[in-house]
């Protein structure tokens, strides 16, 4: 997300504008002195070490190079060999001519820019010309005057093609002094510098930085009231202010009015422009005041501080401050998110004065808001036909500015002033964790892509408003409450849980919390996101837990004490033990684990006492199990009504391609169609008050849909049953059983969801380069707005290893005692003796739970001796749903190599592709065998009831063969089958 890529794509031209300022740069600086003051200057001074270190300290681009020799004729050497952008002289003791030595070096390199640098101020007639020198300083030993001067020299080198180019804005500095334009000038940039720094977009990478920081404003010095005019000519446009001394050259003369006059002018012709008025006598404050001018005194010890306070109120660098008339101070907003919150409400008249004087553009062109300033500040109040539609007119310039800057943005979380439509925040600093990273990179893509959002115009595609808690909190949490051992120590899961629940919680954090949860008044997820979640090759999906509450209580301590908890335990599920028995199996030590956590909007609306959106879903780039014409590029989506739950857990859902919306592979016919149809879902429960528990889906209620009949998205969704009719419309509008089959978007495309979901998986698999996954949610409202579909997550689809043929023969298909049409995977192996069976003659549909308790302790017994086994029974394993299937979870099959999913007559399912239990399949490369009731789908039960028993329960039997029996799946057209060992017929017991 960092490379350089992004400045070719769509997000990058938001900062493509900066690409081209500042083009010419000093880089090589030849400096002419004695080798006293050279030698003062590296070794007292430090000169290279301090500019170096004020190059980092203002985050600049590259310090410039000096380059030292002591007489004309070295320096002339030199020039003549190698190329340097600027010369400094430093006047001898003997008082050698500097202005003669500049005519020499210009007559040598023509236009290299001269500049004299002097232990004290080198007198010359009034108005009298430098010669061959360019600018005079007055040097005191001070780094900061080094880089200023390469500054000011870079500004004039490139302020003609930048103003012109982009509008970047003026400070122009009227001084004939030496000595105090040596002290006023590096005050000046400094300030400016730091104040564009603080006003950069925050959680931009560096490179954007440095992008940004090219368009602070140009600073213009002038030793005469004629140079001073010639510049106020030709920037006149672009002019952001001027700062003047009183007493300069006016007609070749000194003046003691040339600064007055000069201001008197401005103020007559651009009342607008600020004005500071700089002298070292105090008595001139009186003649500033006369000309509405801002007055700093040279000699004051607070000249620092003065400065400050013009540029940041006057030049537009600090807070916007609303004035009233008589010019007291009303209001002041420190974004634009603020500034667009005062906007709506302060008084007309205090409004137009804002405008007359520019106050509002001259603001923006400070924030490097180019673009908008440009937009506002040739608007008059006689352009619109009244005050309140100018006003408007602003307020949605600065909302269509202030959101497409954030989009695909990760935007540093600021307590005091943050905007809560901002799409994606961060809190504190590390890695953003594997699920936000996903997260944060398709909604770049999506900002990339604008095509996506032109096609789909009857659509809204976002995602929901995400804060994110960098890493570093884990590490503090953790490295506070000293609990490193949890890497390593043999604790149960719900000890973990109370030990997070009573740790001490970071107050930098929740201190944040609680900014956020001011502002932000909707249901909240609270999701993990560890480094290795969601993984290009090791993704722990859905081993984590996740938190989902109302956030709806009247009290704000509540509502934070309850998110506070839920993050506590999205810490504290990194050492359960389904994550602990994940990394032994991928070779991972816990201890290298780390916790980022994402505190996302729940997508959705309320509905009574619920809060739910229309449709979850999850698709795939890539089908492993394609159905009829569908090919598996064409990728497969898995949708349900309301909370995603029932979809990532495997539980009954309607599956479709999106090349091939209408057809549905579970329902090919009516008793299919109605017995394979979602009647139930998840809503989470709203308005809880004081009895919510934070436990994981303890705020999840399962519903009826049958009691929810009368809701929109019902009504938009499903289709009615007609028994006398013998069939199924695509309506809910008549009388009778609500069947939820989605026709009315599927076939009717009463919203684009297949078109949009074959858009997204298509940028997303190429922007990550692979197949992929994606979670999301749509809403769909009946006040006739857009429907809205957000993206909750992207995954790689990992387990799709590179497809090395695999040759499955007639012979094989023969031999084979399992044969599959549906296997996930490529892989041969054989080095598997071991077999756990579900009987099918003791299966029983109500008894699962107890089936995976089986599995569970002999797959324990397996994995201490390090043995791989083949896992065999019927419906879709690792269901949340126990009608589906058998419930395990990744630690009661940690030691499994393949699985074999089987049907019977009481439970035959769809493969569920999109739950966690299968994306953790692919993760690891354990193949899977569907065996459906198809011709060319086969297992032989009599084979493995005569192989040799090791132990066996009510429900399970492992078996273990003499010679490993050899697995092949051919990936190219998910062909799975396993073969004994060719001879060998007859099987002994190996003995434990």
């Amino acid at each position: 997300m960092e490379s350089k890529m992004m400045f070719t794509d769509n997000n990058g031209r938001k900062f493509s504008l900066y690409h081209d300022l500042m083009q010419i740069k000093v880089r090589e600086i030849l400096l002419i002195s004695s080798p006293y003051d050279a030698w003062v200057m590296e070794e007292d001074s430090k000169i290279s070490e301090r500019i170096v270190s004020e190059y980092r300290g203002l985050n600049l681009s590259r310090p410039p190079r000096l380059t030292w020799v002591s007489n004309i004729d070295e320096a002339l050497d030199n020039l003549g060999k190698n190329s340097f952008d600027l010369v400094i002289i430093m006047p001898h003791l003997s008082n050698m001519d500097c202005f003669d030595m500049g005519l020499r070096i210009k007559d040598k390199v023509s236009g290299i820019p001269v500049a004299m640098l002097s232990h004290r101020q080198v007198e010359i007639a009034d108005g009298g010309a430098l010669g061959g020198v360019d600018i005079q300083f007055v040097w005191s030993g001070d780094a900061e005057l080094l880089v200023a001067m390469v500054k000011n020299l870079e500004d004039l080198l490139n302020v003609e093609h930048d103003t012109q180019a982009v509008g970047i804005r003026v400070i122009i500095v009227v001084e004939d002094s030496p000595r105090y334009l040596a002290s006023f000038l590096p005050i000046l940039y400094k300030e400016l510098v730091r104040q564009t720094q603080a006003l950069l977009e925050e959680g931009l990478n560096s490179e954007h930085r440095l992008l940004t920081m090219r368009a602070r404003p140009k600073i213009l010095t002038a030793r005469t009231y004629e140079e001073a005019l010639k510049l106020i000519k030709k920037y006149g446009p672009y002019i952001l202010g001027v700062i003047s001394d009183v007493r300069f050259p006016r007609d070749g003369k000194l003046n003691g009015s040339a600064g007055v006059d000069l201001l008197k002018d401005i103020k007559a012709h651009r009342e607008d422009i600020p004005l500071l008025l700089a002298s070292n006598e105090p008595a001139n404050k009186s003649r500033a005041e006369e000309i509405s001018a801002y007055f700093v005194d040279k000699n004051s010890p607070d000249l620092m501080s003065e400065v400050r306070s013009f540029v940041t109120e006057h030049l537009g660098f600090g807070d916007f401050i609303f004035r009233d008339l008589e010019g007291k101070e009303i209001s002041r907003a420190s974004s634009l998110y603020s500034l667009e919150k005062i906007l709506r409400n302060i008084p007309q008249d205090i409004f137009l004065k804002h405008c007359e004087k520019n106050d509002f553009s001259r603001w923006f062109y400070a924030r490097t808001e180019i673009r908008l300033a440009n937009k506002l500040r040739p608007l008059k109040d006689i352009d619109f036909p009244n005050v309140e539609t100018h006003r408007q007119f602003m307020l949605s310039l600065i909302a269509a500015r202030r959101t497409r800057r954030q989009q695909g943005v990760i935007v540093s979380f600021n307590p005091k002033d943050f905007d809560p439509k901002t799409e994606f925040l961060k809190i504190g600093s590390g890695s953003l964790g594997g699920k936000a990273r996903g997260l944060a990179f398709i909604c770049s893509m999506l900002c990339r892509n604008p095509w996506m959002h032109e096609k789909h115009t009857d659509i809204v595609i976002s995602a929901p408003k995400t804060l994110t808690i960098g890493t570093s909190g884990f590490d503090d949490f953790m490295e506070m409450n000293n609990l490193s051992y949890l890497a390593s120590a043999d604790v149960e899961d719900e000890q973990v849980t109370q030990i997070f629940l009573d740790a001490f919680f970071p107050g930098w954090i929740e201190a944040q919390l609680w900014a956020y949860l001011m502002e932000v008044k909707y249901p909240l997820s609270v999701r993990s996101s560890s480094l290795l979640e969601d993984a290009q090759y090791q993704a722990y999906a859905g081993l984590y837990s996740t938190y989902m509450i109302p956030n709806d209580h009247h009290a704000l301590e509540n509502r934070l004490a309850q998110l506070v908890d839920a993050v506590k335990l999205v810490w504290a599920s990194t050492y359960y033990k389904a994550p602990k028995s994940f990394s032994q199996r991928v070779n991972q030590r816990t201890d290298e684990e780390k916790m980022a956590v994402i505190i996302q909007q729940v997508a959705g609306q309320q509905y009574g006492d619920y809060f739910f959106p229309a449709i979850s879903g999850v698709g795939q780039s890539y089908n492993y199990y394609p159905f009829g014409k569908m090919n598996p590029e064409d990728g497969v989506a898995t949708i349900a009504l309301g909370i995603g739950k029932s979809v990532v857990d495997g539980e009954q859902c309607i599956r479709f391609s999106p090349k091939y919306p209408k057809i549905l592979p579970q329902c090919p016919t009516l008793p299919d169609s109605l017995k394979n149809a979602q009647t139930r879902f998840y809503g989470l429960k709203m308005n809880r008050g004081e009895d919510l528990n934070i436990h994981e889906d303890a705020n999840l209620e399962r519903l009826n849909i049958a009691d929810f009949e009368d809701i929109h998205p019902v009504q938009m969704l499903a289709s009615t049953y007609l028994p006398e009719e013998g069939r199924i419309r695509d309506t809910a509008a008549v009388s009778g059983p609500k069947v939820i089959l989605f026709a009315q978007v599927l076939k009717h495309k009463s919203i684009p969801l297949a078109s949009v979901l074959k858009d997204i998986l298509l940028i997303a698999e190429k922007g990550m380069g692979g197949p992929v996954e994606v979670e999301f949610c749509i809403n769909m409202y009946e006040d006739g707005r857009k429907p809205e579909f957000n993206i909750l997550q992207l995954r790689p689809m990992s387990a799709r290893a590179d497809l090395n043929q695999v040759h499955i023969t007639d012979e094989d298909l023969k031999s084979a005692v399992c044969i599959s049409s549906h296997a996930l995977g490529n892989a041969e192996k054989n080095d598997i003796e071991d077999i756990l069976i579900v009987r099918p003659d003791t299966f029983d549909v109500s008894k699962t739970r107890e089936i995976a308790m089986e599995i569970s302790k002999i797959n324990g017994k397996l994995v201490g001796l390090n043995r791989k086994y083949v896992l065999a029974g019927p419906g879709r394993w690792g269901s949340a749903d126990h009608w589906l299937g058998i419930p395990v979870e990744w630690p009661d099959i940690s030691g499994v190599s393949a699985i074999i999913e089987t049907s019977t007559e009481t439970l035959k399912v769809e493969a569920s592709q999109g739950s966690h239990f299968f994306h953790n399949i692919t993760t690891l490369g354990i193949n899977y065998l569907m065996v459906s009731d198809k011709e060319d789908n086969f297992i032989d039960w009599e084979w493995f009831a005569k192989q040799p028993i090791v132990e066996e329960g009510e429900f399970v039997s492992h078996l273990r063969v003499s010679v490993p029996i050899l697995l092949k799946v051919d990936g190219r057209n998910s062909q799975g089958v396993i073969l004994p060992e060719k001879g060998k017929s007859d099987f002994c017991l190996i003995n434990e």
